[in-house]
């Protein structure tokens, strides 16, 4: 197999990881909630000719001296674009819409952790002992700002925001009780990764090795108060449809390139085979 083909090659498997990325975005575009992934490319190792040995004799040369040969391009980054999307009223209790960027609700996930959310469709569920507790649609439980469930002894009749991150339920039995919901602040979206759906979380090789204050902020006590939400509304994807099908043609477009070029480089090789 020559260089072109190896060239070629290379960048056809990291082109295959940008579609699925973009097919990712798309197939979110109507979760609530979801941030859009972004990717961006570098080249891999290249080698340097220097074929000009007396450069003074390029007289009137505009580009670059030498030939430089890389052997494709790599996926660098699959960056998580945190910018805000649209709010959709939705005049229902329950439901909240973080208003400014890298806010998160903190939740607990099947397997124990604690992970993040934008999605704020929420809702009571009755567990085994005869309490509701608050989670997400998809049943992860909502955490206070000490990681601890949201649970009431009886049904909520009302559920009303005091002030951002503030809510106060009202029972059918009368009782009233308060609650201040968990939320982070991300100060370096990059180290978390997906989880499903709308969730997000610290990758299990980073856990304990990283400082959790690096890589977001607890928005409790004093710092409450930078807490950003509406209430009776949710934040829908940040996915634009438009751009995201621009991006797979032009990697459709690019895979179509590369592939094109291993014929070519296939054809060559058998001419030169067939010289006697």
């Amino acid at each position: 197999m020559n260089r072109t083909m190896i060239t070629a090659v290379n960048t056809l498997n990291q082109l295959q990881q940008q579609v699925e990325l973009v097919s990712n975005n798309i197939a979110n575009s109507s979760t609530t909630g979801y941030k859009r992934r972004e990717a961006s490319f570098a080249d891999l190792i290249a080698q340097q000719l220097n074929n000009q040995p007396n450069t003074a004799a390029e007289v009137g040369r505009t580009s670059a001296f030498g030939i430089r040969q890389s052997v494709g391009a790599r996926l660098s980054q699959t960056a998580m674009i945190a910018a805000q999307g649209p709010l959709k009223s939705t005049e229902r209790q329950l439901d909240i819409a973080f208003t400014k960027e890298n806010q998160y609700l903190k939740v607990r996930a099947q397997d124990g952790s604690i992970q993040f959310t934008r999605d704020g469709e929420l809702g009571f569920q009755l567990n085994g002992n005869g309490e509701y507790i608050l989670t997400t649609k998809e049943g992860n439980p909502v955490l206070t700002e000490d990681n601890q469930s949201i649970t009431v002894p009886a049904k909520v009749e009302q559920w009303t925001m005091i002030q951002p991150g503030l809510f106060e339920a009202r029972l059918a039995n009368g009782q009233q009780m308060n609650f201040r919901l968990g939320v982070i602040s991300l100060n370096n979206p990059q180290f978390m990764e997906q989880k499903g759906n709308s969730l997000i979380g610290i990758p299990a090789d980073l856990e304990g090795a990283v400082n959790p204050d690096i890589i977001y902020t607890e928005l409790n006590g004093a710092r409450s108060n930078e807490i950003s939400m509406q209430s009776g509304a949710l934040e829908l994807s940040n996915v634009d449809i438009g751009k995201e099908m621009t991006d797979l043609m032009t990697a459709q477009r690019s895979m179509q390139f590369q592939s094109r070029t291993v014929t070519l480089a296939d054809q060559m090789m058998g001419l030169v085979n067939g010289i006697r």
